[in-house]
């Protein structure tokens, strides 16, 4: 808000300064006229009346004409005259103590300016002119006059003082006058910026009495400003409903898979159970049954173990290893048997875990983009899980014989660009897991020719979150 009424006072102090200049220069040019015009008829007046005295060698009657135009009084007043015959000798002074009669005064000449010259210079109060005196077709020599000037200079001083003072008053008041206006002008931009919290995360519209309805454009740039506020509120109430919407189907998806895999066993279990009562006194019986039933309970204990590991916030960060795998596995299978797929697993990692790597995110990314590439692969469909080690990277490629990644979608994985309504949030979600590891997404094709999702995390990573 400053800097417009700065740029004012600026250009105000400069085009002040070329008016000044123009000012003055226009005074100078007045009054070297005035000087000229006024000099002109006193040299004539002295060269009609001298040439006479001259011609007769009438030293009194110069001395006295002389004398006589030095003391009159006007604007322009001689102060010193002096007559110089045509080789630089005195031949008579106003002032002859100080040029007496028969002294060389060439210096005198050269230093004197010609009446016709164009500028005088003014600037010592005093300027002496000089001009050649004829009579009767005769030249009788030089007479060069000293004028005081000091009326002329006082002139312009009053002159330069008026401009200054003037120039700087106006700036002052250009100043002031800009910087109200500038604040009238920009204060329905800073009510807009107060409206918009200043940094903060929500978005304030501004009410309707302090709209200004007698202002068309600023009533109109509110007005914006207030449905961009309902867009931004609607459009974060649609994305949250898509993530609720999001983790309600996951769960769902989960829920269901975990009862599929619970439900299976138990209902060999339970014939199980039944079989050890119709048989109680059968040792072989009740010895197999009893291995049944361990084993049984043992895959939902496994079933139950792997979902709580992969879905539960550990408050510690543990290292990925080939088991994280296995648990995945547990709890894919199932969706994959009740549509018919064909589920490839390939997991090539060390025995030991992957230092640097945390369980938690890789578990994560791998379950959410199988559950995806599952829906892609339809019934009958193929799916699949690669995982290698590559130098200081774990690589995880996720397969499917769908149709491929649509455009919306691939957008969620590949990109930043805001979610749009339509699901595909756990895409979005394994984007963010991926690069808050300092990983990246690709998409290509495995060598069974299945589309594929490949994923590379570096083994050297830190601050790496868990979920």
């Amino acid at each position: 808000m400053v800097k417009g009424p700065l740029l004012a006072a600026g250009l105000l102090v400069l085009f002040g300064a070329l008016a000044s200049q123009l000012v003055l220069r226009t005074l100078v040019a007045t009054q070297e006229r005035h000087l000229r015009e006024m000099a002109a008829l006193e040299f004539a007046g002295v060269e009609a009346t001298i040439g006479p005295f001259v011609v007769r060698d009438d030293i009194w009657e110069m001395f006295d004409l002389l004398d006589r135009v030095t003391h009159r009084e006007g604007s322009l007043r001689p102060v010193r005259a002096t007559l110089v015959d045509p080789l630089g000798r005195s031949i008579v002074s106003s002032e002859p103590e100080i040029h007496p009669l028969g002294a060389q005064r060439v210096e005198m000449i050269a230093e004197a300016t010609p009446v016709t010259a164009p500028h005088y210079d003014l600037s010592d109060g005093t300027v002496s002119l000089s001009k050649v005196l004829h009579h009767q077709g005769r030249t009788l020599g030089r007479l060069i006059i000293d004028f005081d000037t000091t009326g002329f200079v006082a002139e312009r001083e009053r002159t330069v003082a008026f401009l200054v003072i003037g120039n700087a008053l106006a700036t002052i008041i250009a100043a002031l006058v800009g910087f109200l206006a500038i604040r009238h002008v920009l204060r329905p931009v800073a009510r807009l910026t107060d409206a918009m919290g200043h940094g903060t995360d929500a978005l304030q519209p501004i009410s309707e009495e302090t709209i200004p309805r007698g202002n068309p454009e600023i009533a109109r740039l509110y007005d914006n400003y207030n449905r961009l506020v309902h867009a931004v509120e609607e459009r974060n109430l649609t994305a949250k409903r898509m993530a609720d919407r999001e983790r309600f189907v996951s769960l769902g998806r989960l829920a269901g898979t975990l009862a599929h895999e619970v439900n299976n066993p138990l209902g060999g279990l339970l014939n199980t159970v039944d079989t050890l009562r119709t048989y109680p006194d059968r040792t072989d019986v009740v010895k197999s049954s009893a291995d049944l039933l361990d084993r049984g309970l043992r895959h939902m204990r496994d079933v139950v173990r792997a979902t709580l590991d992969t879905h539960r916030a550990a408050p510690e960060v543990r290292a990925l290893s080939r088991s994280d795998f296995e648990d995945l596995n547990l709890l894919i299978r199932p969706e994959a048997e009740r549509r018919g797929q064909e589920l490839h697993w390939q997991v090539s990692l060390p025995g030991g875990g992957m230092d640097g790597v945390p369980a938690g995110p890789v578990r994560q990314i791998a379950l959410n983009l199988l559950l995806n590439a599952s829906a892609a692969a339809g019934y009958g469909g193929k799916i699949g899980l690669r995982v290698a080690h590559e130098a200081d990277t774990i690589m995880l490629g996720i397969q499917d014989s769908g149709p491929g990644l649509p455009g919306p979608l691939r957008a969620r994985l590949l990109s930043d660009a805001p979610v749009e309504p339509g699901g595909g949030v756990g895409l979005r979600l394994v984007r963010e897991l991926v690069q808050g590891m300092g990983g990246q997404i690709s998409l290509g094709s495995s060598p069974e020719g299945l589309n594929e999702i490949r994923v590379q995390l570096p083994l050297a990573h830190e601050g790496g979150r868990d979920a």
